[in-house]
């Protein structure tokens, strides 16, 4: 019989106990009643796209990026939270789930793993492809299947890799299809070199119709990520760290996690994120922006200016913010006004018009736009925006009293904009990116796309009694009082079929990645590291370059309306580290980033056990003061455990592969 070989990921991915090892093989069974043998399917090239498109589809799943709960529930950490599932959200908040619970994107991803491989290993024998669509499809293939490596070591840690390119003897015994886990940093170096490789033959732009497809900036960036996670104290503890995770071991008792702190990992990081940002030097990529304009509609309306500045105030981006309109410029990345081929500043995206966005923001809309009206803010999320002079924020005011509710004569004379009449004085004067992103008592909500006038261009107030308030009944109200706007357009309203516009899923993007570069470069000491680029062709001197991490961070900040950090914060690395954490928070809210960075940082422990605050959401218009007082909110409970750094592998995993081990703190299966 002629030898067949079987992907090792499909054992760990199928969910149903098989007898033999040619189970698993039936190419048949995942092609569906019209069958075709792999020489005829890979001869073939729509049969071919379509495989590939199989893999790509996993992407879009438990795997995707930005997504709702269902399908993304580490989007949810201690910035937001939802009321529409409260056991839901108690057994994900206080760690009272178990090993089975969401375990879909370890299946995909090997699915996704096993399909990628597959086409790697056949492509070359297509006909109807011309040798430069055969070497840029199996770079596709290669991105792919290294990229739903880095998801799930995101999200589980080490994980085993499936080692020869992909493939295994079906008729091997099964002892020997079993597969310890990988360390985490051969994971990360695998995924590196594998990005490298399919970094070499892919584009630098794609087309419109081929946006979701990878660049080799998007290559370099995941590149990038992996090794700014490895070089991170979760996986590089320093000199002083206790939590090293002495039991986080394989079947043989080898350490997975790195146990001694490595300098050079942060060089490495560092080296890896500059390739990307030499793209943008290019031109390849760059921070998207909106022109400032005076005059504006309801759609576009005037640029609001930061307040006058020495120097940002009278210069043009990147220098200063004299030309741009800081909220359109941040509000427009994300909200699908433009296309994904206008938007210089994505890198890697899995496509346009996906539900599982639009499922977030319905979740997020108030109820007269048809809405759920459940996913809130948290007010520690809130109080981190800064004013519009770069400031901290001053939680600690008492903003009750008449004096701190705009009057119609402040609301009249513009300066409280875009606050109207009645709405709490602690919402105002706020940066740009916290009228993007955060939907504040008393916010006003378009909705253009309404069939009736009557449903557009409403102010939305979260006191009890109102439309969006809390009611006695229902669980479509804000448990802090604090909406979420980012991701809506001016336009959205689901009252109307097709009122809503298709949001890009936007997986990494140039301003992640500045960020990246310049914490990297931070936590150097006094060494110089002479780094290789990506591809050889130079080497880069890497050392804590002060000019380097402004380059990166005043480009953020400045594009987001607020001035950079002054030169105190870049002398100072501890200072420097927490000022860098802050604007993570603040620029990456709800891009499923959060909840991996506390980890990565080990700051979840502190972080996540904090008690959950906002508004007391229980009061009506009549007891506004009462309202906009900071109250614990008792129905978010929320803590964290040190078994929550990685998600649980599930007992069938355990059961199909006997060498693979448990993360520490979950039940192992014996």
């Amino acid at each position: 019989m002629k030898k067949k070989h079987i992907l090792f990921s499909t054992i760990i991915s199928m969910g149903m106990m098989v007898s033999s090892c040619s189970d698993y093989l039936s190419v048949e069974g995942k092609l569906g009643e019209n069958t075709q043998s792999l020489e005829n399917i890979f001869e073939n090239k729509e049969w071919s796209e379509q495989w590939l498109a199989t893999a790509y589809a996993w992407l879009t799943w438990s795997n995707i990026d930005i997504g709702s709960k269902d399908n993304c529930i580490t989007n949810f950490s201690d910035d937001m939270c939802y009321s529409d599932r409260n056991l839901e959200y108690r057994v994900f908040k206080y760690c009272e789930y178990d090993e089975n619970w969401k375990q879909d994107s370890w299946a995909q991803a090997y699915d996704g793993i096993r399909h990628a491989s597959i086409f790697i290993q056949n492509i070359d024998r297509n006909k109807e492809m011309t040798p430069d669509e055969i070497v840029d499809y199996k770079a596709q293939a290669r991105f792919v299947r290294a990229y739903f490596y880095w998801k799930l070591l995101q999200k589980y840690g080490p994980i085993p890799i499936i080692p020869n390119d992909g493939v295994m003897d079906y008729n091997a015994a099964y002892e020997d299809l079993y597969i310890p886990r990988s360390t985490y940093d051969d994971c990360v170096n695998y995924i590196a070199e594998e990005m490298k490789l399919a970094a070499k033959d892919l584009p630098l732009k794609r087309d419109t119709r081929n946006m979701a497809r990878p660049t080799r900036g998007a290559a370099l960036a995941t590149r990038a990520k992996a090794l700014l996670y490895a070089a991170s104290p979760l996986n590089n503890p320093r000199p002083t760290d206790t939590e090293r995770f002495t039991d986080l071991v394989d079947d043989e008792g080898r350490y997975l996690m790195a146990q001694e702190y490595n300098e050079e990992k942060w060089a490495k990081a560092a080296a890896a994120a500059r390739d990307v940002v030499e793209l943008g030097r290019k031109g390849v990529y760059e921070l998207h922006t909106v022109s400032a304009h005076s005059t504006g509609t309801i759609d576009n309306p005037a640029t609001i200016a930061p307040p006058t500045h020495a120097v940002y105030s009278h210069a043009d981006f990147p220098a200063g913010w004299r030309n741009i309109d800081p909220l359109q410029s941040y509000e427009t990345l994300f909200n699908g006004v433009i296309f994904p081929s206008e938007n210089k500043e994505m890198i890697f995206t899995t496509g346009q018009n996906n539900g599982d966005i639009n499922t977030m923001i319905q979740h997020q809309m108030p109820i007269a736009f048809g809405g759920y009206n459940c996913h809130a803010m948290t007010g520690k999320q809130c109080d981190a925006y800064q004013m519009n002079t770069g400031k901290p924020f001053d939680k600690t005011k008492d903003w009750t009293g008449d004096e701190n509710c705009v009057s119609a004569e402040e609301a009249a004379s513009g300066d409280w904009a875009p606050l109207v009449e009645g709405v709490n004085k602690q919402y105002g004067h706020r940066e740009p990116r916290f009228y993007a992103t955060v939907a504040y008592n008393g916010c006003l909500w378009n909705g253009t796309n309404a069939v009736q006038s009557y449903d557009r261009n409403l102010i939305i107030w979260y006191y009890r009694g109102e439309e969006s308030g809390w009611s006695n009944s229902g669980d479509r109200w804000l448990a802090t009082g604090i909406g979420i706007r980012k991701f809506v357009s001016s336009r959205d309203n689901f009252k109307t079929e097709g009122g809503v516009i298709s949001k890009p899923v936007i997986g990494i993007r140039y301003a992640d990645v500045l960020l990246w570069y310049a914490e990297a470069l931070n936590e150097l000491g006094a060494s110089t590291y002479q780094i290789p680029s990506w591809d050889g062709t130079q080497s880069y001197d890497i050392s804590r370059d002060k000019n380097e991490m402004s380059y990166a961070i005043s480009r953020v900040r400045i594009r987001g309306g607020v001035p950079d950090f002054g030169s105190d914060v870049y002398e100072n690395a501890d200072e420097f580290r927490k000022h860098l954490k802050h604007e993570r928070q603040i620029e990456l809210f709800a891009e499923n980033s959060r909840y991996f960075d506390l980890r990565r940082w080990k700051d979840a422990e502190y972080e996540e056990s904090q008690q959950m605050y906002g508004c007391n959401a229980y009061m009506s218009k009549t007891e506004r003061d009462l309202f906009h007082t900071q109250v614990i909110n008792s129905n978010l409970p929320t803590t964290f455990s040190r078994k929550m750094y990685f998600w649980p592998i599930s007992h069938d995993q355990l059961r199909r592969n006997l060498r693979l081990t448990q993360n520490p703190g979950w039940t192992y299966y014996d």
